[in-house]
């Protein structure tokens, strides 16, 4: 109540003692006074609002009761002269202020003047780097969820107004989906530790309302496994559908369960990207130069000092091992040791819909801003369409692995033709002729499973028969085996 009767004045000195903006209208300044109240009102705070509080009433109180004599002014001179005094009077109170040592919230500085505070400042919670939201605006910066009670279910409200350039934003920004537009307010909740940036987190229990709407939570994943708890993914929460888009004050109440973990939660104003905007921008500022990588590859293959083991080529697929298809846009974390690549087109779909950056061949953490496309490679995929995989050499030059692949398909049944013969391969006649008296070709079956003993068991068989007397001619493992080729 006491911040509600403040002026303008009063609100900035407030919001200036603690190291706030000082800036914008007054709904704006009364709402960021509301926020101070509701998340950081310490005793030196509370006393800074009382005093601001007493000043103004004391002085209205004395001036009723001391009535300055009337003179003959006209209604500007008065006005004036009274916003004069108010002026100066606002000018004493915040000199005298600046001489007294009170802590700097949130690690700002004092007034807005570049000197440490005097006391160390309160480290700030950080949340990490979305890829697929870009902020606009810092509507509430992360602020810790404080119990007011023993109770196990709290309840945490927030009150904030959007100011006419971000409700602008907001209307003209496209539509992703009928309904959901790109530009959101979100609220964002992880754990308070501000050792490292951290990554979105939901308390247990957890239920935002919004102007008096409950807001939809991302819920859990199940889970095949018996015995393992299903996931729940933690993103930002999209509460633009029941925003204001006006002046109005917006009233927002996080309930969640109190189990021991202290939590904190930021509202920001941001644009929601598309895998397809992400991947121009990997294109446009991604694309690793065609000598780095063959750098790179000279790098991995060149002879470690320690080995006694000397690499000739390493062989890279050109099919993604995401979707087992051709690569289109080759690319891999700067971050992976290896040299083969996924395909971006993919990778950023499969994030998009469920984002967890793990590079899918060596399943170590490939998030965005290390994804680099491979020149080289996709220089290769252009020059080698009839082949799914390489082999960089030493000396940073590759092969297809193509004409492996062709002798592998080669027919399993060789043919060995001794002499010339006719095209048509006629069966030779008890003459030795064909049909139309050329002479046949002596044919070879180099798959017929015969041995040594039995080729001498035959040789003495022609033998015997010889010493009898002429045999007419069998047909004998030359048309066998012509047969069993055909």
């Amino acid at each position: 109540n006491m911040v509600m009767s403040f002026r303008v004045s009063d609100l900035q000195m407030l919001l200036g003692f603690v190291g706030r903006s000082k800036s914008g209208l007054k709904h704006e300044l009364v709402t960021r006074a509301l926020q101070l109240v509701q998340f950081d009102c310490s005793p030196e705070v509370f006393k800074k609002i009382k005093e601001l509080y007493e000043t103004r009433y004391a002085k209205k109180s004395s001036e009723v009761a001391q009535p300055q004599p009337q003179q003959h002014r006209s209604p500007e001179a008065l006005s004036i002269h009274s916003s004069y005094d108010r002026g100066s009077t606002v000018a004493r109170t915040s000199i005298s202020t600046t001489n007294i040592d009170y802590p700097a919230l949130y690690g700002k500085y004092l007034n807005g003047l570049g000197r440490l505070p005097p006391k160390v400042a309160k480290p700030e919670v950080r949340l990490v780097k979305l890829p697929f939201y870009t902020t606009l605006d810092e509507l509430l910066k992360p602020t810790e969820l404080v119990p007011q009670s023993n109770e196990k279910l709290q309840e945490s409200p927030c009150i904030f107004a959007l100011t006419p350039r971000q409700v602008e934003l907001i209307r003209n920004s496209k539509e992703l989906q009928p309904g959901v537009k790109s530009v959101q307010v979100v609220l964002r909740i992880c754990y308070t530790d501000t050792s490292s940036p951290q990554e979105d987190q939901y308390p247990p229990n957890i239920a935002v309302k919004v102007n008096h709407n409950y807001c939809s939570v991302p819920g859990y994943y199940p889970s095949n496994k018996p015995g393992v708890e299903p996931k729940r993914p933690c993103r930002p929460i999209n509460l633009t559908h029941f925003m204001y888009l006006s002046a109005a004050t917006n009233r927002i109440t996080v309930t969640w369960g109190n189990y021991g973990k202290s939590y904190s939660v930021g509202l920001y104003l941001v644009r929601q990207m598309t895998s397809a905007e992400l991947l121009q921008r990997l294109k446009t500022i991604g694309v690793k130069h065609p000598e780095l990588c063959k750098a790179l590859v000279k790098e991995k293959l060149r002879l470690d000092p320690d080995s006694e083991i000397a690499t000739t080529g390493v062989r890279v697929s050109l099919i993604c091992p995401l979707v087992k298809m051709r690569l289109s846009v080759p690319c891999r974390a700067e971050t992976c040791a290896h040299l083969q690549c996924f395909d971006a087109v993919f990778y950023l779909q499969m994030n998009e819909k469920k984002p967890t950056w793990m590079c899918p061949v060596c399943d170590k953490p490939a998030p965005y801003d290390q994804l680099i496309i491979d020149g080289l490679l996709s220089k290769i995929l252009t020059e080698c369409e009839d082949a799914d995989e390489i082999e960089y050499l030493v000396d940073g030059s590759w092969c297809p692995i193509r004409a492996e692949k062709e002798r592998s398909c080669s027919p399993q049944c060789p043919i060995l033709v001794l002499g010339s013969s006719d095209v048509n391969g006629l069966l030779p006649t008890p003459n030795g002729n064909g049909e139309n008296g050329k002479a046949t070709a002596d044919v070879v079956d180099l798959t017929l499973d015969s041995s040594s003993s039995e080729e001498e068991e035959e040789e003495d068989e022609e033998e015997d028969d010889d010493d009898e007397g002429p045999q007419p001619k069998r047909r004998c493992s030359y048309e066998k085996g012509l047969v069993s080729a055909c």
